[in-house]
């Protein structure tokens, strides 16, 4: 199964102490104190174990995990803390009240119902990217994560990676000046579906959930982000985190229309292509492009991906680990760079970062770096190129009806 993008980091451990220091009024919305968070997994494949290892890395007691399938209950129990309890269905998960903070990495289109209910038992929530699989769903998150008064950050971890983090101050310096267009692609290569079977129990009703019904698929279950069902594929799954990056730095919200073309997909049994190409237009006037191509050749990460900013003084290019400023020079052949930061395998720190301020948001109560509106900001963007590429149609965003109309 494809999961998201993971590695290590040598960061100081620490304990993450309970939230002592509070603002006037959150204590109510608090459990009993401890000296510890304690946390939970819903969905405990490669993501979730990942997921639940930086957790504990950095603190946390991994006090429960939960999955349908059984292989991933029992190798999730494995990466938990000692003596972490088991589940198969997280709505029991979320009665412990002695649970303080949830991680959802399950396929997309579980992710908003997972996040809801967990808010609604008194829950923070870690939750992977894309947000949701369809716009009224990250509305309904929204909702519910702004009335219980929750911290929930979602997966986005570019926003809390230092790399990153300096970038932006460059491009809010001004130095590139308009910037009308913004070009990005995400390349790789991926030849076919994991062949794998199922070798213990799963309850396949409860992995769909609101899905269509259909036949128990060791097909779908091992590579769901290839079908409409569960996913956008990989074209959502990278843009996820690139169009996140381009809302940032451009410090965008919603889309005036989006437009999505394909070829179709190369990978037999796939409903989702892995060669598409997005197109956002922006209310703040300038257009940003995302190409996923995975049917190129194989990168080194520090390549694999880049977000170009087409100003008219400068352009200004973020990779990875790396960002490069190339001031106007219309006489120079070969355009020099400064600044100009290469920083091959940092990026392995970024998710462990972005869970560090996801904790220190538990403790204060104050907003974390991914917040569930941005999360929503790209989540639009997304289900309007998922709607294009199956209608052909150019979407456009209805702000006042907050809806997306072809």
């Amino acid at each position: 199964m494809i999961r998201g993008e993971a590695g290590l980091y040598n960061l100081e451990v620490m304990p993450i102490l309970r939230r002592t220091a509070l603002a006037a009024g959150a204590a109510s919305l608090l459990p009993a104190a401890s000296d510890r968070i304690r946390g939970a997994i819903i969905g405990a494949g490669g993501r979730g174990r990942y997921l639940t290892g930086e957790f504990k890395e950095i603190g946390v007691e991994m006090a429960a995990v939960c999955d349908v399938y059984e292989p991933n209950l029992q190798a999730g129990l494995k990466a938990a803390s000692t003596g972490a309890r088991s589940y198969d269905n997280y709505k029991k998960l979320l009665e412990d009240k002695s649970i303080d903070v949830v991680a959802v990495a399950t396929p997309d289109h579980w992710h908003a119902q997972m996040t809801i209910d967990a808010v609604e038992a008194g829950k923070d929530v870690y939750v992977e990217k894309p947000l949701a699989h369809t716009i009224a769903d990250g509305f309904r998150m929204i909702e519910a994560v702004r009335r219980t008064k929750r911290i929930v950050q979602v997966g986005t971890q570019r926003r809390s990676f230092d790399v990153f983090q300096q970038a932006k101050q460059i491009i809010d310096s001004g130095v590139c000046g308009k910037v009308k267009l913004v070009n990005s692609w995400w390349l790789n290569n991926t030849s076919s579906f994991r062949k794998a079977t199922l070798n213990g129990r799963l309850d396949w009703k409860q992995w769909l959930g609101n899905a269509p019904a259909r036949e128990i698929s060791a097909e779908r279950f091992f590579n769901w982000y290839w079908f409409w069902d569960y996913s956008g594929g990989l074209l959502v799954g990278q843009a996820a985190h690139v169009i996140d990056a381009i809302h940032w730095f451009q410090n965008s919200t919603y889309p005036l229309a989006v437009t999505a073309s394909s070829i179709k997909p190369n990978i037999p049994g796939a409903e989702v292509p892995e060669t598409a190409t997005i197109s956002v237009e922006y209310p703040e006037g300038y257009l940003a492009i995302f190409t996923l191509g995975y049917q190129a050749m194989r990168y080194a990460g520090v390549n694999d991906q880049l977000k170009q900013f087409h100003g008219d003084k400068a352009r200004f290019d973020v990779g990875r680990e790396s960002y490069a400023l190339y001031k106007e020079d219309p006489k120079a052949i070969d355009l020099a760079a400064d600044p100009n930061v290469r920083k091959p395998g940092s990026f392995n720190g970024a998710a462990r970062a972005h869970i560090r301020n996801f904790l220190e948001c538990v403790r204060t109560r104050k907003e974390p770096n991914a917040p569930i509106e941005v999360g929503q900001y790209t989540n639009v963007v997304l289900c309007m190129a998922m709607e294009s590429l199956r209608t052909g149609r150019r979407i456009r965003w209805n702000a006042q009806a907050r809806r997306a109309e072809a």
